[in-house]
């Protein structure tokens, strides 16, 4: 590649460093520069650099090591300024939710601008895109690996095999991209990161025979992940980023309230339960899936710090 094209620029080696563009720094993007941060960390020295909208985020992003960029992904004229800024890129953005003003409901416009932005002027080494294993639909509690075909559910998955199919065609472009499936995510040092508040509300679940796997991944382990792809990734992959659970969601409840010391939550056939329950929980338990992690661990040399539920939720 000719220096006037390298991500790192036409520098002398030792003028040399990384930089990290994080798009979407909330909790999990946070979790990533801590462990950038962290003594003895295994990736490079690295600038960490993220966007926000926000200009009330920039004090607290500058106080975490991080240089904010201001610029909005649904504003494409704001991006023009990302482009040559980094080496790598982070993309843990969501698309836009339902009724965000686009006639073009399935699609994830913000990733497209994104990548037009990035494609400006010298593009970054590589990509991680944060998608969801929601992509998949319903698989009938079959062991899925990432070879199987998607069949997207809902309109919020739809719109990630939207925002998946723009980093694939960056990636063609010359970026080395990894799209990450993610289930769940949960940390007990997380907003809203364990079953805690469900159980106490006593929000019902279902009845065994009726009930559907679900996979989830600790906020520390999928940050882990991020990084493991960012460096060692292979080019235009798909990794599934899940623990080794495999638990119906009823199952997960019930292990979560014996830890907690709180009562188990209440069964409801299927046929009860839609019609007392919220639409979109009843999304969640019309999707039975288990995903095949292998990918991961051998490709990425990930070791999870939290294999199962059990430990994530008892730190």
């Amino acid at each position: 590649m000719p220096s006037n094209q390298s991500p790192l620029g036409a520098l002398p080696a030792r003028f040399r460093r990384e930089r990290l563009l994080i798009v979407g720094c909330g909790d999990v993007g946070q979790r990533v520069v801590r462990q950038l941060q962290a003594p003895g960390a295994a990736a490079p020295r690295v600038r960490v650099l993220a966007l926000t909208s926000s200009p009330d985020r920039v004090q607290g992003l500058r106080a975490r090591g991080i240089t904010p960029l201001l610029g909005n992904l649904d504003n494409a004229a704001t991006l023009r300024r990302l482009s040559g800024v980094a080496t790598r890129v982070m993309h843990l953005a969501p698309p836009p939710g339902e009724g965000a003003g686009s006639g073009s409901w399935w699609r994830d416009p913000r990733t497209v601008a994104l990548a037009r932005a990035l494609r400006l002027r010298s593009q970054p080494a590589s990509l991680v895109y944060a998608s969801t294993s929601g992509v998949y639909g319903d698989c009938q509690g079959a062991l899925v690996p990432e070879t199987r075909a998607l069949a997207p559910a809902t309109p919020r998955a739809q719109r990630r095999v939207s925002a998946e199919r723009a980093v694939r065609h960056l990636g063609r472009a010359g970026v080395r991209a990894s799209i990450l499936r993610i289930p769940g995510i949960y940390a007990p040092d997380r907003a809203g990161g364990t079953p805690e508040a469900r159980l106490r509300k006593g929000t019902p679940v279902l009845v065994a025979e009726d009930d559907v796997y679900t996979n989830h991944i600790h906020a520390d382990d999928l940050a882990r992940a991020c990084l493991r792809a960012l460096w060692k990734g292979r080019p235009q992959r798909i990794y599934n980023v899940s623990d080794e659970s495999h638990l119906k969601m009823g199952d997960y409840f019930d292990l979560a309230a014996d830890l907690y010391g709180l009562p188990r939550p209440p069964r409801l056939p299927r046929s009860t339960a839609q019609t007392e329950l919220p639409v979109v929980l009843l999304s969640f338990m019309s999707e039975s899936r288990r995903l095949d992690n292998r990918r991961m661990l051998q490709e990425l040399g990930l070791r999870l710090r939290y294999p199962s539920v059990a430990e994530g939720l008892r730190t």
